[in-house]
Formats: structure tokens, C-alpha cells, sequence
């Protein structure tokens, strides 16, 4: 292994050792390692794989033009903006969030934030904390069809047009693929700057081109230096190191057969400087394997517990910063016989050989399940469903109307015909804690909870609903997610809705105090965000999902503390 690499380290039962030793010295016989760099889509399902692996390439490709990031970051430090807004969804927002948050403010650059959200709530809090005359924006989609970085797009554009009249475009950055319909719009609106994607590359593998560079280069990151950095790990898992000495493949090959030994609940424990680096990891992984029934399900944000709370579904893996403190509780796990994959980042320069070597983890990941792990079929779905309410909405001003399952201490339940009958049938008590009692009592050994929570993700919020996961995974000893919509569908989703059917759903949705408008349209951010959650919740309810979705009043604070309290009080 190179010297110059993030080192890895794992400890693995005996059967699940030598499973992955097995599979290893497999993929160094056949020349597998070869083959995935020779984009040979008979690794995976033999279908269009092949014209999905331009991030194999693409580092350095972009050494060759890094000079370009130099000087648009000296470009953006001699206009003085005091902030850099990025708008997009999954993987246009995902690693410049990691950036954001692992690299903090720099000197002499803007401050970047990160808009992926339509809760109202969340865009005026974010709108509040930039300077809209004096604020550079990204928006950021390959397609340039995505809904959300669209809508964005008309509100801010809107907001900057008033602020500063008619040279708003110049505020203004596209990222996109070539002949989108963003690279369309940004030259009609006369943007600033349109950098380009590669086709070849999907989204959550899109970390490494101009979709995280380019905003990386605005907050003051040296691009030079990262992608340097990065080099060393593509250099490491290249078509000629053998199989067993290739950090991708052996951590892929963890992953893969992990997986097939029932362990599919990857959970992801970062120390606190690389902290959000899990979120990124959430949907690489998740829209990769979570497909075809089978797939990886990712577990972020989950503090560690006591060894005896885990089960036999878990792979472990710890990602910590060489100056940060040891998290003692990953030897206990470790000693406990979970198996745990370690690695070490010397300093925030290494996270793109994380990126690099994620990806080529989970290409090989899903060639070992059995699964393309470059589409995201289920997706769409989520898509045309909302689509559908959205387009209802601007024809007639209302969406459809539903009858609640129950309405009562101050929220309303929510089900599709199946899942209410599976509920009214076990429930010993028609209120907010028989419900959620029934809900829970259906998790079964090896399922997951997920809390699905569309409204605003700050602090308050996000805490209230970490006690409430953290303790069902205490009482049902059952791996525990929580996201935050519609983030969240561009991410786990495909896996919560595509993946094994192990998954016990509470969706959480809110009225929203205030709304916001969306600029030529009848409909607004609310309107949008409520045609997001009941089309997330007809999806898994036709997926076969056991989803119930808890309604919560403007009092948002005030019902997720009666939420947490009633689950609680079901766990007892």
C-alpha cells in the first residue's frame, strides 16, 4: 500500500474473513481490478455500467487544468463577497458541505453555504444569514431539470434582481452537464460562469470534477494541493497494484461481502472535525447498492452505544481524524467481535482520497452484491409522484384531500389502506403512543427505523430527533437512520424504497408558520415540500414499505417534543 495514502486498517470475524480473503484473491485471479479500469460492465450486470465510470479518470484530468481553479479563486477573492451560496440537491450539494464543514471559513474568501431543502423554514434561515448584495451563487445540477435547484434558482434570482437591479446574472454560477437546460438558462440570464460536468460521471460520484471543485475553490480550498493529495490514492488503487494491496477493492470487497453475509447496516462513526463526511458516504452508498431488493444501508449520525446493543446486521466503520481524540467506544464494538474498518485522515487535504477511494469501494461492492451500482431506478419515482401533486396544484390551487387515521393530541396519522390496517390491528390504544407502540412493535431482528423528517434541519430540531432514534435503537436493539426532507431523496431514499424490505418508516411533516413564494408559479416552497412527503410516503407504501407519516402543527418545537415523549413512552 502507498505510503503516501489515509491508512486502513480492519478487524473481522473469523467466517466473515475469510469470506473477504476469499473474494480478494477472486478478484486477483480473474483480473477484476484490471477490468473495472477497463470499464468492463461484465463486473456488474453487463448492461450500461461501462459508460458510467469517468470519475475513474477524472483526477487527472483535472490536474491538467487546474491552473483554471487558481484563478477563478483569485477571480472570487478580488470581488470581496462575503458569502457563496450553493443551490442544489445530493450530489451537486453533498461534498461542498463536506468542504464547507471540514474546512471552516478561509481567510480572504466567502463563506459558503448550502441550500438542499424547500422547507420555508430553512430557506429564510439561510437567507438571513447571507448578504444578498454582496453574495456569489452556485446553482448546481447536472441535468438541469431537477426541481429543487430550479425553484431555487427563480427565488434567489429574484431576490438579487431587487437588490441589485438588472446585473443579477453576474452573481450567478452554473454547474451542469453540456446542453443542459441549466447551461441554457445561465446564458440567457447571463451568469458569471458556467463550469462543466462530464457526462460519464453520476452525481454522487461527481465529488472530484467541477461539482465540488468549483464551489472548493471559492471558499479558498487549494485545489492543487487537494487534487495532489488525491492522486496518491488513485494511484494506490490502480489497475496494477494487486488486489490485496488495493485500498478500494479491499474495502469494497468488506462491504460486498459483509452485505452477503447479512451484516448490510453500514454504520458510518466520523470523528468530530470530518463529521460530515457520513452524509456524503449516506448516498454513495445508498443509491449505489439499494436496489433489486438487496443493498447497503447506510447508518450516519448514530452515537455509539454499548456493544450489547448492536446485533449480527452491522459492519462498523470509523473515519477519524489523526488530530482528533480517540473515540474509546469503537474498541469495545471492536473487541465485542463486530467487524470494524478504520481509517485515519491526516488532515482535511485528505479527503478526496476518501471521495476516490469510496468509489471504487462501492463499484466493487456492487459487482460482489450483484447490482449496477450506477443507476438510481427508484428514484424517479419519488419524482413523478410529487411531479403529479405539483402540476395538480397549479391547475386546480389545492392538492388532494386526506383523511387522517387519527387526529389527536395535537397531531394527525397518516397511512396508506395497508399499513392502516396492519396498524388498526395491533394498536391497544387509539392515540398518538398506541400508534407509535404499533409502529414499533413491527420491527423485527435485522430491520432498521428510519425517521423521515420534513422540516426544517437546525440544531433544535435535529437533536430532538436523534434522542427519539437513539432511543428506539436502545429499546429494539435495531440500526436507527434519520433524514431530513427532501434531502434525503436524493440520497437513502432510493435505498429505503429500491433495497431490502427491512425498513419501519416514520415520516414527519409539519405546517409551515410562514410560506414562501415561488417566483411564475401558483405554487409555493410549502406546497412543493408537502407534494414531496406524500409522494415519498405513496412510494413506499406501493413499494411495500411499513410507513406511517406523524403530521405536526406550525408549532413545530412544541410537537416534536410530544413526538419524542409519545415514543418514548411507547418504548417503555
Amino acid at each position: 500500500m502507498s505510503a503516501g495514502i489515509n491508512p486502513q486498517r480492519f478487524s473481522l470475524p473469523r467466517d466473515l474473513s475469510e469470506a473477504v480473503s476469499a473474494t480478494v484473491n477472486e478478484w486477483g485471479s480473474a483480473d477484476k481490478v484490471k477490468r473495472l479500469w477497463a470499464r468492463d460492465a461484465s463486473l456488474w450486470t453487463g448492461g450500461d455500467e461501462g459508460k458510467w465510470l469517468g470519475w475513474l479518470s477524472i483526477v487527472g484530468e483535472q490536474q491538467k487544468t487546474a491552473d483554471r481553479f487558481v484563478k477563478f479563486a483569485e477571480e472570487i477573492a478580488e470581488g470581496g463577497f462575503s458569502h457563496a451560496l450553493l443551490l442544489g440537491m445530493g450530489g451537486s450539494s453533498l461534498c461542498p458541505e463536506v468542504m464547507r464543514k471540514s474546512f471552516g471559513k478561509i481567510e480572504g474568501f466567502p463563506e459558503l453555504q448550502v441550500l438542499d431543502s424547500t422547507d420555508p423554514a430553512q430557506i429564510k434561515a439561510i437567507e438571513n444569514k447571507i448578504d444578498l448584495s454582496n453574495t456569489l451563487f452556485f446553482v448546481s445540477s447536472k441535468s438541469g431539470t431537477t426541481l429543487e435547484p430550479n425553484i431555487f434558482k427563480q427565488y434567489f434570482f429574484e431576490r438579487v434582481k431587487q437588490a441589485l437591479g438588472d446585473g443579477a446574472g453576474d452573481r450567478f454560477i452554473a454547474i451542469t452537464d453540456p446542453g443542459s437546460k441549466l447551461r441554457q438558462a445561465a446564458e440567457h440570464d447571463q451568469f458569471r460562469k458556467i463550469f462543466l460536468g462530464v457526462p460519464s460521471i453520476g452525481g454522487r460520484y461527481s465529488a472530484l470534477s467541477d461539482f465540488g471543485l468549483a464551489p472548493a475553490a471559492a471558499m479558498g480550498v487549494d485545489v492543487q494541493k487537494f487534487l495532489d493529495r488525491t492522486a496518491e490514492m488513485v494511484k494506490a488503487c490502480n489497475a496494477e497494484v494487486a488486489a490485496h494491496e488495493n485500498p478500494g477493492v479491499v474495502l469494497g470487497a468488506i462491504l460486498g461481502v459483509a452485505h452477503n453475509h447479512r451484516r448490510d447496516k453500514l454504520t458510518i462513526i466520523t470523528s468530530p472535525a470530518v463529521y460530515d463526511l457520513g452524509a456524503w458516504l449516506e448516498q454513495l452508498i445508498a443509491e449505489s447498492t439499494g436496489k433489486n431488493g438487496k443493498g447497503l444501508i447506510p447508518v450516519d449520525r448514530e452515537a455509539p452505544g454499548l456493544p450489547e446493543t448492536y446485533g449480527a446486521d452491522r459492519v462498523f466503520v470509523y473515519l477519524k481524524l489523526e488530530s482528533d481524540a480517540r473515540d474509546e467506544s469503537i474498541d469495545a464494538i471492536e473487541a465485542s467481535g463486530q467487524p470494524v474498518v478504520r481509517i485515519t485522515l491526516g488532515d482535511v487535504y485528505d479527503l478526496g482520497q476518501e471521495f476516490f477511494r469510496w468509489e471504487v469501494a462501492t463499484a466493487v461492492a456492487g459487482s460482489i452484491i450483484g447490482i449496477n451500482p450506477f443507476d438510481q431506478p427508484d428514484v424517479e419515482a419519488s419524482k413523478i409522484a410529487t411531479r403529479k401533486l405539483t402540476e395538480e396544484y397549479e391547475e386546480t390551487g389545492s392538492l388532494p384531500a386526506e383523511i387522517p387515521l387519527f387526529e389527536g393530541d395535537g397531531v394527525k396519522l397518516f397511512a396508506d389502506e395497508r399499513n392502516a390496517k396492519a396498524l388498526n390491528e395491533i394498536v391497544d390504544e387509539r392515540s398518538l403512543t398506541g400508534y407509535l407502540k404499533a409502529q414499533l412493535h413491527r420491527l423485527d431482528a435485522g430491520d432498521y427505523f428510519a425517521l423521515l423528517a420534513y422540516i426544517e434541519m437546525s440544531e433544535a430540531n435535529e437533536r430532538i430527533l436523534q434522542s427519539a432514534r437513539h432511543a428506539v435503537r436502545d429499546a429494539k436493539r435495531v440500526a436507527t437512520c434519520l433524514g431530513f426532507g427532501p434531502r434525503f431523496l436524493h440520497s437513502t431514499g432510493q435505498a429505503y424504497k429500491g433495497g431490502p424490505n427491512s425498513g419501519i418508516f416514520l415520516q414527519v411533516t409539519c405546517d409551515d408558520r410562514d410560506d414562501l413564494p415561488v417566483p411564475d408559479h401558483k405554487y409555493t416552497f410549502g406546497i412543493v415540500k408537502t407534494a414531496q412527503a406524500r409522494g415519498d410516503l405513496e412510494v413506499l407504501a406501493e413499494r411495500g414499505r411499513r410507513a406511517l407519516r406523524v403530521h405536526l402543527s406550525a408549532d413545530v418545537s412544541g410537537g416534536l417534543a410530544k413526538l419524542e415523549g409519545a415514543m418514548k413512552s411507547a418504548l417503555a
